[in-house]
């Protein structure tokens, strides 16, 4: 079955905290239940557009994006390429609230969050570091200032 398809599959399934990722090829195959990883044999900003416009069409769920702090200190200098894929990933997330941490923090949050909830990781041919790009998926018709109120409300 393609990427594709298993995307499609997987996400009305998906909800409020779960993650997706969209990954290089170096990312490690993880063993925690709850992981699964799908070899795209795509180049990584072409799965991130896919998996995108796939999620606007997706009504109960929203991204919050996350990227490696080291990626804004890459240069062509150290990883040939990398100020183009830079530049092609600002564009493309140019919509989204892109949050940047250290990539152990994320990696942090990441392993904490998979210890309950499921973590899809599409794994992409993209051969430079610190390109992965991980999204949080929050609840798409619910917002945090409503739950904030919600919240008050109750205590």
């Amino acid at each position: 079955m393609s990427w594709k398809r298993q995307l499609k599959e997987a996400l009305p399934l998906l909800g409020h905290r779960n993650w997706i990722l969209v990954v290089d090829k170096a990312y490690p195959l993880q063993s925690a239940q709850g992981i699964t990883t799908i070899y795209t044999n795509e180049r990584l900003l072409y799965v991130l557009k896919y998996l995108l416009k796939r999620m606007r069409r997706e009504q109960h769920v929203k991204p919050i994006v996350y990227n490696d702090k080291e990626l804004l200190f890459m240069r062509d200098d150290l990883c040939e390429g990398i100020d183009t894929f830079k530049s092609e990933l600002t564009r493309l997330l140019s919509k989204s609230d892109v949050q940047v941490l250290p990539h152990e923090q994320i990696f942090s949050k990441l392993e904490e969050a998979s210890a309950h909830f499921n973590v899809l990781v599409l794994k992409s041919d993209c051969l430079m570091p610190y390109t992965s790009v991980f999204l949080e998926l929050d609840c798409g018709y619910w917002a945090a200032y409503k739950e904030k109120t919600l919240r008050e409300r109750i205590s």
